[in-house]
């Protein structure tokens, strides 16, 4: 099983003093994409103003600038490591045990929009992009990233995909179709059975889930594999939209 991981706006600064190298992250075959978009955020790092503009930075998040114009060279983290906020907080990798954390390095991807999909154990710089950004003198994102990540998911021919993604970063690379896949909703379900999308819970209920699995490490290559794994393990897993399952919380 693989995992799709979304970045988070917010990131731990600093880390160990190797810098990022393309060649050592997953799916080295998006090194061109990775390149191109990697340069044009630290050359638009050399005008403040500009970036500021682009990147939507309010005053107080003009320290980020800098993070993107030292990319190439700044300290890096293990990506898992890296993003804080509510979904990394439940997931909790710092506090994992060493097993824990092999299993999150070889079964969990995070998405993110300058480095496409890395793997969480992949050494990464602080930096500040979203998923919606168009770059000067790119076209948007999706357009760099969509058929190459796709390309190299088909590629590394997972069993089953869990996409846990938001439909933003989800964009910026679909799960190839004929991959067996499920995209994960969080919901909340009424006493009429009625079930609502979840916004608040949302984030942490999936740091939860990839939390659970990291710990109890099953061998699980469908659908029906997680939902029995979900059964036994009293998670509440059901099908939603085609394609879909719903997380109940």
């Amino acid at each position: 099983m693989l995992i799709l991981l979304p970045p988070s706006e917010t990131k731990r600064p600093g880390g160990r003093r190797s810098a990022l190298h393309l060649d050592a992250l997953a799916l080295p075959q998006l090194a061109p994409q990775r390149t191109q978009v990697i340069d044009a955020l630290v050359a638009l790092a050399a005008d403040e103003d500009e970036s500021a503009r682009v990147l939507k930075l309010s005053a107080r998040q003009r320290g980020d600038i800098a993070h993107n114009a030292a990319l190439r060279t700044a300290e890096t983290l293990p990506a898992v490591d890296r993003y804080t906020g509510v979904l990394y907080d439940a997931l909790g990798a710092e506090t994992m045990d060493a097993a824990a954390r092999r299993w999150i390095g070889g079964h969990v991807f995070i998405h993110s929009a300058p480095f496409g999909p890395v793997g969480a154990l992949d050494a990464i710089p602080a930096y500040r992009l979203a998923a919606g950004t168009t770059l000067p003198g790119l076209p948007p994102l999706r357009r760099i990233w969509a058929d190459a990540v796709t390309a190299a998911l088909a590629e590394a021919a997972p069993t089953f995909v869990l996409d846990l993604r938001s439909e933003a970063y989800a964009a910026l690379g679909p799960v190839p179709a004929h991959v067996p896949q499920a995209y994960l909703r969080v919901v909340a379900e009424g006493p009429d059975g009625a079930r609502r999308a979840l916004n608040h819970f949302n984030k942490h209920a999936k740091g939860d889930l990839v939390r659970r699995l990291a710990t109890e490490r099953p061998r699980i290559g469908s659908v029906a594999g997680l939902r029995r794994w979900a059964d036994a393990a009293g998670v509440t897993l059901r099908h939603g939209k085609p394609g879909e399952l719903d997380l109940v919380v």
